[in-house]
């Protein structure tokens, strides 16, 4: 019902924001209201995060109201999860809502495509995508970037799992075929080179597949200690879904590098998260006071625990809004200039925008499921084992930006 709601929000706030270019620019001129956007896939394979991901803009957009004495408002952008419908999508705002802001882009494709575009028209952007280029060789002035990247999920969910089963020397890779499954299957290869694993084998697949039987056999047949999924949302819990029900893991380890959390748990239940090990972004109990904050937020107005896409796309759209109110203007240079260096109180704990490239620091989590018998309640899937923060130095990401 929730989302039903929020679609038509949505599309009340397309019709608003549908008047000609004209007025908007006199508007905006007059003190009209600063315009934001969301653009994530609203359709395809990734649908539900991107709806997820509208909510959180939009809590943040209604926490402050109003910013520098003028209202905020927002438009949900459909990308499709395609980098050439996202980087047109982009272009219509910018030139048709006068929008300079946008917090989005869940895949990496459409992000690095939309960064470059929203650099072009002088904007700010902020994404939760994970290809380390988005930070590094791809960098740009606009990009900000809160998730961690691929180098920093891989460092917190395979080396620790490593240390804590030196006995899994065997690893099998499922991994999806575009620059985050190939971001992340390098640094698992190079921890494995470092620590004399054997990577028995990976399978790629397309972002269109959803049939993952076969892989499944192939990797039966690799006998592995460990079977590392690299794919996200929709089709991570397809495949681990799959997996169990061919007994992996009764056989082996199971670790999804890179889990959308709440939401993905949900879709599975509590029989198919257990004993299964995921690495997080966000989980809704990490005890900060931002968080905290959320979690309330999100219980009172949307009657649910705050997932990843919500809560990244949230801490995106806050940033953006916090870099407005600390520039004392809107425009994006000076907003840019106001994040670079920034400290805060964040969800995840202390935060930091690094300057360099635009990458903040923060915690990524390795998660393990829970038994249903020892839930606390309906949404504690999972217990925390281990947190860290793990970035490449700036010299080694690639960035040239500065």
């Amino acid at each position: 019902m929730q989302r039903r709601q929020l679609l038509q929000v949505s599309a009340l706030s397309a019709l608003s924001a549908s008047l000609g270019l004209s007025m908007r620019t006199a508007s905006a001129q007059s003190g009209g209201p600063i315009q934001f956007a969301c653009p994530v896939p609203m359709s395809g394979p990734f649908a539900a995060n991107g709806k997820f991901a509208d909510l959180g803009m939009r809590l943040a957009i209604e926490q402050y109201g109003t910013v520098l004495k003028r209202p905020l408002a927002y438009t949900v952008l459909d990308t499709e999860g395609k980098p050439a419908t996202a980087v047109r999508k982009v272009q219509e705002s910018a030139e048709q809502q006068g929008t300079r802001f946008f917090a989005g882009g869940i895949l990496s494709g459409e992000a690095l495509a939309m960064g470059k575009e929203v650099d072009k028209a002088g904007g700010l952007f902020v994404t939760t995508a994970g290809a380390d280029e988005i930070t590094g060789q791809d960098c740009n002035a606009a990009t900000f970037r809160w998730s961690v990247p691929t180098y920093g999920a891989i460092e917190q969910t395979v080396r620790p799992l490593t240390d804590l089963m030196p006995k899994a020397r065997r690893w099998y890779t499922i991994t999806p075929q575009y620059v985050f499954g190939d971001g992340l299957l390098s640094a698992a290869k190079n921890i494995f080179k470092e620590k004399g694993i054997e990577h028995v084998g990976n399978s790629y697949h397309s972002l269109t597949e959803k049939e993952f039987s076969g892989y499944i056999t192939n990797a039966i047949a690799a006998k592995p200690d460990v079977l590392l999924l690299l794919n996200f949302g929709a089709q991570c819990a397809d495949t681990l879904r799959q997996a169990i029900s061919f007994g992996m893991h009764k056989n082996m380890t199971i670790l999804v590098a890179w889990a959308s959390g709440l939401e993905q748990f949900e879709s599975l239940g509590a029989e198919l998260c257990e004993g299964i090990y995921f690495g997080a972004q966000y989980w809704h109990t990490v005890d900060s006071e931002l968080n905290r904050d959320l979690v309330k937020r999100s219980n009172d107005k949307l009657k649910i625990n705050p997932n990843y896409s919500l809560a990244g796309s949230y801490i995106c759209t806050k940033l953006m809004i916090d870099g407005i109110l600390k520039a004392g203007t809107v425009e994006p240079k000076a907003v840019v200039a106001a994040l670079e260096g920034l400290k805060y109180a964040g969800l995840t704990g202390e935060e930091e925008v690094r300057k360099a490239d635009h990458q903040v620091l923060k915690n990524y989590y390795l998660l393990k499921g829970k038994a249903r018998s020892q839930m606390k309640n309906k949404d504690d899937y999972v217990e925390v084992l281990s947190a860290g923060k793990s970035f490449l130095p700036v010299d080694k990401t690639g960035c040239k930006r500065v």
